[in-house]
């Protein structure tokens, strides 16, 4: 694929009012399949990695991600690029990394389709039917045998809190997580105990429903964290701006304090 095909086809899947450009390294390289440098707002991709114009489109998608996120952040910084430009990949991150990955799916520009390899069409029901499923099953007993424990060291006068550390040595936040998915129904046993633990930390009953929805639709985790996450509808770069700087000048004012406090100690020393 050429360049500005690529350029042409990131602007399908979503416009960018932010000028960028696209190329081709012409290189291999053991570090990393492309880069985005928001600085330049350049889309870099190693060109020689990739055996396929499918998994070129794949990474060109997750640097233009970088790109829109830095779009956005120059947009809520009032036009100005922001301080320390970088590039992260957190959970917003990822979550429309999955987003711009399903229209680019949607207008044929990439797919992932398991059964060009038999063998792997086969390991992945495997892992699904023998290690998935299984696994959530057993979470959801472990789950229901602490809160059953819990149950019985309230009645014994016994500290729950110690016997978790000390006799069965679990971490207290393990043990609550597991407890948590004790109370979801057995059929949620194949999303999996890490998706699991997502849906048990989730409070309303209606949001809890439209996770199970979103990770039976095969949404990623990620996506779904992301769709439980209330977001204002109008987002105002002045009024956050603001929040930031209040919040800047509270750090500054206990840094100093702490600094303040540091040089009397030594001072005395």
């Amino acid at each position: 694929m050429e360049n500005e095909k690529i350029k042409d086809m990131l602007l399908d899947i979503q416009d960018s009012q932010l000028e960028f450009t696209v190329v081709q390294s012409g290189k291999e390289s053991k570090r990393v399949n492309g880069l985005y440098k928001p600085d330049t707002r350049e889309i870099i991709l190693h060109n020689k990695n990739f055996k396929t114009d499918n998994e070129m489109v794949y990474t060109a998608v997750h640097e233009y991600t970088h790109h829109l996120i830095n779009e956005e952040q120059i947009i809520e910084n009032g036009g100005k690029d922001p301080p320390n430009q970088r590039v992260s990949h957190t959970n917003y991150f990822w979550a429309k990394f999955a987003s711009l990955i399903e229209i680019a799916e949607k207008k044929g520009y990439y797919k992932i389709d398991i059964s060009v390899s038999p063998e792997l069409e086969e390991l992945t029901k495997e892992i699904r039917e023998k290690y998935i499923v299984p696994n959530g099953q057993l979470m959801i007993g472990f789950g229901k045998a602490l809160m059953k424990a819990h149950t019985l060291c309230e009645d014994c006068n016994i500290r729950y809190e110690d016997y978790v550390d000390r006799v069965l040595q679990i971490p207290r936040t393990a043990a609550q997580s597991v407890a948590r998915v004790g109370t979801l129904p057995d059929e949620d046993a194949q999303l999996g105990y890490d998706n699991m633990k997502i849906i048990a930390g989730i409070k309303k009953a209606d949001d809890r429903a439209k996770a199970q929805d979103a990770f039976k639709k095969g949404k990623s985790p990620d996506s779904v964290i992301a769709l439980m996450k209330k977001k204002a509808e109008n987002t105002d770069p002045r009024e956050k701006l603001e929040k930031e700087r209040a919040r800047l000048t509270k750090t500054i004012n206990e840094l100093t304090q702490r600094l303040e406090y540091v040089e009397e100690s030594l001072a005395h020393l």
